[in-house]
């Protein structure tokens, strides 16, 4: 099986540009590594600048025996700056830019790009996210007290969610003080993060259907329960994040029941209204989803813009809250002719970095979010396009049946290759600075369940031993982690067995399962090159995916398998001191090639499925 490690390589990390925010007008040094059995004649660099390309000749940085380092300049005059490499060489001239290295011209939307526009939080770099839907993570004791709302239909903590239909209604009764009574387990597990889907009052087990941004649903706990959860999550060294909901609010809302009220209120001008029933646009034409009209100037003083707005108010005290997700990011601001979309971006970056600097703000796009992840708005996207669906198609369980995500087919079962291609492809759409902060997920309370997909403990252990080294920020939804189980979205929304849990397995969790993932998330938080490093494929198989990660000190080879096969063999000179297993406890021997130059190679195992990782240096 032949490498990809011969190929001339460039990515956005420390050893190839310096880290950083750039300003306009800056001049950033940018480094291609070309191997040695290159036969470039010259190195280019091409900038486009104001829409015009222009080509900026590279010098040679450095050499060994191995690779040769070229160096070029690219100045920082657009907010967002494209370029990428041009070798001349005898024959033809080649392209590298963010898919790889090619033989023809290319289309720019590829190319490396240097934003002005900050980065996440430096704390995103370490951070391992868990999701919680509160309804199903855990009750309290002062849950049976609460009465039962008139649209909800009570559901047992061990009864199974339905999977289809009025799938809102089925209330378990998780609260805030749940949570907070179960940080231990987070803290086991080692997340460092809290994600929690919506905590305002809605009509539905989910909450997106929020009917006021002013308080938390009492069915929660109301405002002094997440006060508390907050507290008690900082207390611990770990971060919070909520989520909202800014594309549309619930029929119930404040503002839309005083919009029906009084036409003439200022309210009115938040929605968008139409003469087909029911009067108003609803979200996917769902009527209890009305959607908010961003074009009204009233709107972004209550929900978006400055220190009185809701993004700004649950940041500050006594809540504060870390970050925001925003639901359905793709649509918020868009309607018809309106695209708003960058404009409210931005300012809810604006409002949150007055606020604290330091607060992340995630979209949620299920498909290519390219365009909207370079203007400055969304730190990063959750990463369904460009991880989920590529390592769900690769994993997939051929005899599950599963169906593909927003799709009216089954999920396929596809080869390495194809799956790394959709990898590709979505990460070349950003700049690096996303994509090393991207929330790459392996399932959602929105997904089927990652064992349902993939059908199998050691399946899930392969799927989990990516997302824990794939550049971007991993998160797992509350569960995964104990292998439960659903087939759709709504049906992944089981409640957590903790009588199960606390007896350290049982029939619903996957004791074993749950310490693969202690042992990834302890692996990753002991290596900076998962964590930070730059990106190289180097195997890329039908059946076996292998990649170096790599920082100025210390380079990692990952090795991910879904069935036996053939092997591979790599440079030797990657591991000049030999390898050292981190993560499944094969050998990566030094061995004579079968090559036509019978020189030593790093020979990889073709055992799967499984996982291995090395420290070559």
């Amino acid at each position: 099986m032949p490498h990809l490690l011969d190929d001339p390589h460039h990515d956005g990390s420390e050893i190839y540009v310096p880290p950083g925010t750039p300003a306009l007008g800056d001049e950033v040094p940018v480094r291609v590594r070309v191997p040695a059995g290159g036969t470039e004649r010259a190195v280019w660099v091409r900038v486009v600048e104001d829409g015009e390309p222009r080509v900026v000749p590279a010098r040679l940085d450095r050499a060994d025996a191995h690779e040769r380092w070229y160096v070029a300049t690219v100045r920082v005059h657009n907010p967002v700056t494209g370029y990428r490499f041009l070798l001349d060489e005898p024959g033809g001239y080649r392209w590298v830019d963010q898919r790889g290295v090619h033989a023809r011209d290319v289309t720019d939307a590829h190319d490396h790009r240097l934003s002005v526009h900050a980065a996440a939080p430096a704390w995103m770099h370490d951070a391992v996210v868990y999701q919680v839907f509160p309804d199903r993570f855990a009750r309290s004791a002062h849950a049976d007290a609460r009465p039962l709302p008139d649209w909800a239909a009570p559901m047992g903590w061990d009864d199974e969610p339905v999977a289809t239909g009025d799938t809102g209604r089925q209330l378990a009764g998780g609260d805030l003080r749940g949570v907070q009574d179960r940080l231990d387990h987070l803290q086991r597990l080692g997340v460092d993060t809290l994600y929690l889907t919506p905590v305002f009052p809605g009509r539905s087990n989910h909450r997106y259907d929020a009917t006021s941004f002013d308080h938390v649903d009492p069915l929660l706990g109301g405002d002094d329960a997440l006060v508390a959860l907050s507290a008690a999550v900082h207390a611990r060294g770990m971060r919070i994040v909520g989520d909202l909901t800014t594309n549309h609010t619930g029929a119930g809302h404040d503002w839309f029941r005083r919009a029906l009220a009084d036409p003439a209120s200022e309210e009115r001008s938040f929605y968008y209204w139409t003469a087909q029933e029911p009067g108003y646009v609803g979200w996917l034409g769902h009527r209890s989803l009305p959607k908010l009209d961003h074009g009204a100037p009233g709107l972004a003083r209550r929900l978006t813009a400055g220190d009185d707005s809701v993004v700004a108010r649950w940041l500050r005290g006594p809540v504060a809250l870390d970050g925001w997700r925003i639901d359905v990011a793709n649509m918020t601001g868009r309607y018809g002719a309106d695209d708003r979309t960058h404009e409210v971006a931005r300012t809810i970056r604006a409002t949150m970095r007055a606020v604290n600097p330091d607060a992340v703000l995630v979209s949620e796009h299920f498909h290519d979010a390219g365009t909207d992840m370079t203007a400055g708005g969304w730190h990063a996207n959750m990463n369904y396009s460009g991880f989920s669906r590529p390592v769900w198609t690769w994993l997939a369980d051929p005899a599950g049946g599963t169906p593909a995500l927003g799709l009216p087919v089954p999920l396929p079962r596809r080869p390495g290759p194809d799956a790394v291609a959709a990898m590709r492809d979505v990460d070349a759409a950003v700049p690096w600075a996303v994509t090393t902060h991207q929330w790459n997920l392996l399932a959602s309370h929105d997904t089927p369940r990652t064992r349902t997909v993939v059908g199998t403990r050691a399946l899930q252990e392969v799927a989990a031993g990516l997302l824990l080294t794939y550049p971007g920020t991993p998160v797992v939804f509350a569960g995964d982690e104990g292998g439960l189980t659903g087939t759709t979205g709504e049906h992944a929304r089981v409640p957590m067995p903790w009588a199960d849990v606390d007896a350290g397995g049982g029939p619903r969790w996957d004791a074993a399962t749950f310490a693969t993932y202690q042992r990834l998330i302890a692996l990753r938080r002991s290596s900076r090159a998962l964590r930070e490093g730059g990106m190289r494929w180097a195997v890329v198989a039908d059946d076996a995916l292998a990649f170096v990660r790599e920082t100025a000190d210390e380079r990692v080879l990952v090795l991910a398998a879904r069935a036996p096969w053939a092997g591979a063999e790599l440079p030797a000179w990657l591991a000049p001191d030999g390898a050292e297993n981190l993560y499944g406890g094969a050998a990566l021997d030094r061995v004579e090639g079968t090559g036509p130059d019978r020189g030593p190679v790093l020979r990889l195992p073709g055992d799967g499925p499984g996982v291995q990782v090395w420290r070559l240096r």
